[in-house]
């Protein structure tokens, strides 16, 4: 799972992926619930909220049953189409790109949080696996993108299975640690624009050699830390 990314310049997204961002702004920086962009289907960008709003949300914070706050920026790829909050995305092939420079992931190995940061070797961009909707104000008509990032179970990749704490309750080869999808370059208009077996088939674990990871410092000026 992801908490916390570093997003591609406006410039950058627009040369790398032939589309044009629009111009409402975004954190370097993007944390839950906050704006960031990603391309989406016929060559379209969009800058949206990041946690997805379930159908007839009254708010853009995500919330369930009693009012209780949704955590939606992270999406399990098991059970989409049964899902509340995604099916409706997932099953209309709501697809997109989430262009991100680098993301973070927590390390516990040591018996405390050490944040890792996950940059792609070749210096390029992530293209993140997401999917997104609109979702309508009812108090204003205004229209707000969001979207969500999909994740898989990672436990037997040697560097990402090292992510995230370990639950005691759980023995080793039940952890169900999560990781973002990326998906290749060659593979992304198949991604956004083919039928869901083929997207399916794209969700995978990245080549341990395309990733450039290491500790890194907390930032002071970000929410999550």
């Amino acid at each position: 799972m992801c908490n916390l990314y570093e997003s591609t310049p406006r410039e950058r997204i627009n040369e790398r992926f032939a589309v044009s961002v629009p111009p409402r702004p975004y954190a370097a920086t993007v944390a839950p619930l906050q704006p960031g962009p990603f391309v989406a289907q016929q060559g379209q960008a969009h800058v949206g909220q990041w946690g997805m709003i379930p159908p007839g949300s009254a708010t853009r914070i995500p919330t369930g049953q009693g009012g209780k706050r949704l955590s939606t920026n992270n999406a399990r790829r098991e059970g989409l189409v049964r899902s509340w909050t995604f099916g409706a995305a997932w099953q209309a092939g709501r697809r997109c790109l989430i262009p991100a420079n680098s993301f973070d992931e927590p390390c516990w190995e040591s018996g405390r949080n050490v944040w890792w940061r996950f940059a792609r070797a070749d210096g390029e961009p992530w293209a993140l696996a997401g999917l997104w909707s609109e979702w309508t104000d009812p108090a204003t008509g205004e229209v707000l993108p969001n979207f969500t990032m999909l994740t898989q179970n990672c436990d037997h990749h040697p560097l990402l299975a090292r992510m995230h704490k370990p639950d005691a309750a759980l023995p080793p080869d039940q952890q169900d640690k999560r990781a973002v999808v990326p998906i290749a370059a060659a593979d992304w208009d198949a991604w956004l624009h083919d039928n869901r077996e083929r997207a399916e088939a794209l969700i995978q674990l990245p080549a341990l050699e395309i990733l450039r990871a290491a500790p890194v410092a907390p930032d002071p000026q970000s929410a999550l830390f």
